[in-house]
């Protein structure tokens, strides 16, 4: 699609305040999550600061070239439950935090030296667009079952109690009570709410006119959240729970100020021998972040590659890998010393700005600057935290559509019609879209990066009898006189005769 602002432009002052907060909003969901699933004490107000400050760090090491917000990154979430396995004490388990994000962060480094000297064309070669193409669309596909599953979710929950029966081996069976959260909100009246949302969203950015249609995500949520608020205090007086899809009960425990994980990491107090000896821990902490540092890469390709096909420029070329990898590494490790929560390129900042047509940088850099400062502001992070799951579905309905599409449309030029192509773009959707995964100890291979390496693989199998024959032509050709010697040869040839 054509862009309506460009990488350097700079909206006026209004649109730039809309766009971040749209920009705001797409990522949020995803940012705050991750805390909230790590739990242990895990601030979301930190997570947010610590995305805007891995976000800046990325834009100073790109000289503020590339339009990609960094967030919270779900690739590490079994990696920050290793930091606290084993029952340690909180500042362990938080130092265990900052300490996994540097090694993670090394990584990034080591892999942006090799890239500096090797350069990135053997990129194109392993990863050429038919394999590429492909990869990005299954980012986008893989988190479809998210925005379904959210699309009928509202987030009013409620503590019941469930038997079940445990099986242990060896033993008679034990009844086990459990406590689990149970959704009051009926899956139709969600679901009413997610398609308002998306709705709204679709005609905003199809038929409206200037500011409309370039903030179609504000204007979808504030409607979906609208058509929530209004069932939510039916249900609250007609005393029906199943009408009930926003939490208003947020705004009693909200907090003030973000709690940074450096601050827990820092306040001492460890109990000798908690976790066995202190190698033993940095260990642990090295084996369950490091091999996940090597699957992000593989996304992270993606994500650029992505990016620079809605923008048409080659972002690992200008301002380059090494310099993307540089930021998102040691962006990473920022994010984290405040949040807790390695950072990653955020395929919602990407789809945010393919459905937008906004890709100027510095509605990222001021949304980054909105994220630190809306931190600190408990009623506005308690009100986005009060955003139901389905009306967040509705947007991600479109967001990881267009992400999907972006990356079939990199397939275009692919000639399809060669069955060397068509093993390739195959085998990607299918592994992608088939949820296939690896676990390697601590380490999930994810989907996304189960499909690229198997890609690569094919895409290798099916060409070498090509390279093999383009290199027996090469040498062909190599022997063969040059014209004018040929030339010359015949005419002496029918002198002679």
């Amino acid at each position: 699609m054509k862009l309506i602002y460009g990488v350097k432009d700079r909206p006026k002052w209004g649109q730039l305040i809309l766009f971040a907060l749209q920009q705001l909003l797409a990522i949020l969901a995803a940012t705050i999550a991750v805390p909230m699933i790590v739990k242990n004490g895990m601030s979301a107000s930190a997570a947010l600061f610590g995305a805007g400050v891995g976000t800046i760090v990325y834009l100073l090491f790109t000289k503020f070239r590339s339009p990609v917000f960094l967030g919270s990154s779900f690739a590490f979430l079994g990696s920050m439950s290793a930091a606290f396995a084993g029952g340690v004490s909180a500042s362990l388990g938080y130092l265990g935090l900052l300490l996994g994000a540097a090694f993670a962060g090394i990584v990034y480094v080591i892999i942006a030296l090799v890239v500096k000297f090797a350069g990135v064309k053997w990129i194109d070669k392993v990863m050429p667009a038919v394999v590429i193409g492909p990869t990005v669309a299954i980012i986008g596909l893989s988190l479809a079952g998210n925005a379904v599953s959210d699309l009928l979710r509202g987030n009013v929950t409620v503590d019941v109690s469930n038997w079940v029966i445990e099986f242990v081996e060896g033993g008679a069976p034990v009844l086990k009570e459990e406590t689990v959260a149970k959704m009051l909100c009926s899956p139709f009246v969600a679901l009413a709410c997610g398609l308002t949302t998306l709705a709204v969203t679709v005609v905003c950015s199809v038929y409206g006119k200037k500011l409309l249609k370039m903030i179609p995500f504000i204007i979808g949520i504030l409607a979906g959240y609208a058509l929530a608020a209004a069932f939510t205090g039916i249900g609250y007086a007609a005393k029906c729970d199943a009408l009930k899809v926003i939490n208003f009960e947020l705004f009693k425990n909200m907090q003030w100020y973000p709690d940074f994980a450096f601050l827990t990491a820092f306040k001492g107090g460890y109990v000798a021998g908690e976790a066995g000896s202190v190698g033993a821990y940095i260990g642990t902490i090295a084996v369950a972040y490091i091999p996940v540092a090597f699957v992000v890469f593989a996304e992270h390709i993606a994500d650029h590659k992505n990016i620079s096909s809605i923008i048409e420029t080659d972002l690992l070329k200008d301002p380059g890998l090494t310099r993307t990898l540089l930021g998102d590494g040691i962006g990473s490790v920022a994010g984290a010393f405040f949040g807790g929560c390695p950072n990653t390129t955020y395929g919602e900042s990407v789809g945010c700005v393919a459905i937008s047509g906004n890709a100027s940088v510095i509605t990222i850099l001021l949304t980054a600057v909105l994220a630190i400062v809306f931190s600190f502001i408990a009623p506005f992070v308690t009100f986005l935290a009060t955003i139901p799951s389905c009306v967040m579905g509705g947007v991600c309905v479109a967001l990881y559509g267009f992400i999907a599409v972006s990356g079939l449309k990199m397939i275009q030029p692919v000639d399809l019609g060669d069955n060397r192509n068509l093993f390739v773009v195959s085998v990607i959707l299918i592994a992608g879209v088939g949820g296939l995964t690896l676990n390697i100890g601590a380490v999930t291979v994810t989907e996304v990066a189960c499909a690229l390496i198997l890609g690569i693989l094919t895409n290798l199998l099916v060409n070498i009898r090509r390279k093999k024959k383009d290199g027996e032509d090469g040498l062909a050709e190599a022997v063969q006189p040059a014209p004018e010697v040929a030339d010359k040869t015949n005419e002496e040839g029918t002198d002679n005769v």
